[in-house]
């Protein structure tokens, strides 16, 4: 079983800004491997530990790519001596039958991780590449695509993250950083004004956004003093006369059963941020493929 007391080597370092904390990568995959190889790989138990062999990581699709830290992670986790070579990196277009990594080192290693390794590519780059395709539905307008917490379980940040990569924005992490008063909290608190006034009174310096279902509330929001609100499964025409009626007094997001098909539409309303859940929570895994493509030309590897 994978110790989830390992130290992280130094040279696993983010490769930009929008990375999450190497550390949480580690104990994730951590977490990951230890679900899948468990006890030990009975299946690779058959392989000799040190035949060494060369494998290509391949698209069967044109794709966003992302998760590659979480990937390679898994691979030197099982064996250090495993060595991958990526041909690009996350947030990098991708073709069907388009090479991504080379892989060098232990065969039991590099078959033991894969499954891990590439759940992660499959999934994160599944998510990536949706966020791509809205993106390009709203390109030239000024407007911002934003995910929500409709995330997989165990996987709010890796999506959140490929959401980025996509060219999407993230709506708030969880709970904890920011304020979105919704319609329950509203009947819980009395009124529209009561929650506001009860955020206000917390005294957090976080975003706080209230819901709203009809123009009317929306009129008494912005009464209240409200400067972040969320217009929920509005019509066009509504979200129209929503932006009209607002005129810059508060930023104004669509929410509510947006697809590819309607929200550029939806975004040519004025409206400044457009949340969709299907970002994260309709995620179809990119196709792609590990293949051992020559067992003798990893030969001369360096120590572990």
């Amino acid at each position: 079983m994978v110790s989830l007391a390992q130290r992280l080597p130094s040279e696993l370092v983010p490769p930009d800004p929008m990375m999450p904390d190497p550390t949480m990568i580690d104990a994730q995959v951590r977490a990951a491997l230890a679900e899948d190889v468990g006890t030990g790989d009975l299946t690779a138990a058959l392989l000799a530990d040190e035949r060494l062999v060369r494998a290509e990581l391949i698209s069967r699709e044109s794709a966003v790519l992302c998760g590659v830290a979480w990937a390679e992670r898994a691979f030197h986790l099982l064996d250090p001596r495993i060595r991958v070579r990526w041909d690009l990196g996350d947030g990098g277009r991708i073709v069907a039958g388009q090479r991504l990594a080379v892989l060098e080192g232990p065969v039991a290693g590099i078959l033991s991780a894969e499954r891990t390794a590439m759940n992660y590519l499959q999934t994160l780059s599944g998510t990536a590449t949706r966020a791509a395709e809205f993106a390009a539905a709203v390109a030239g307008l000024p407007v911002m695509v934003l995910d929500t917490r409709k995330t997989l379980p165990g996987l709010r940040l890796q999506q959140k993250y490929a959401v980025r990569c996509g060219g999407c924005h993230n709506h708030r992490i969880g709970l904890f950083d920011a304020i979105l008063i919704k319609e329950n909290h509203i009947l819980a608190a009395g009124s529209i004004g009561a929650a506001l006034a009860a955020a206000a009174a917390l005294g957090r310096d976080v975003p706080i956004q209230i819901e709203v279902e009809r123009l009317d509330e929306l009129e008494t929001a912005l009464e209240a003093g409200a400067r972040l609100i969320l217009l929920d499964n509005f019509t066009l025409d509504d979200l129209r006369r929503a932006v009209a009626l607002t005129a810059g007094r508060a930023q104004l997001e669509a929410s509510g059963g947006v697809t590819l098909e309607t929200i550029r539409a939806i975004a040519e309303t004025g409206v400044d941020r457009i949340s969709v859940g299907s970002l994260t929570k309709d995620v179809r895994a990119v196709d792609l493929s590990l293949r051992v493509v020559d067992a003798a030309a990893a030969a001369a590897l360096p120590p572990a």
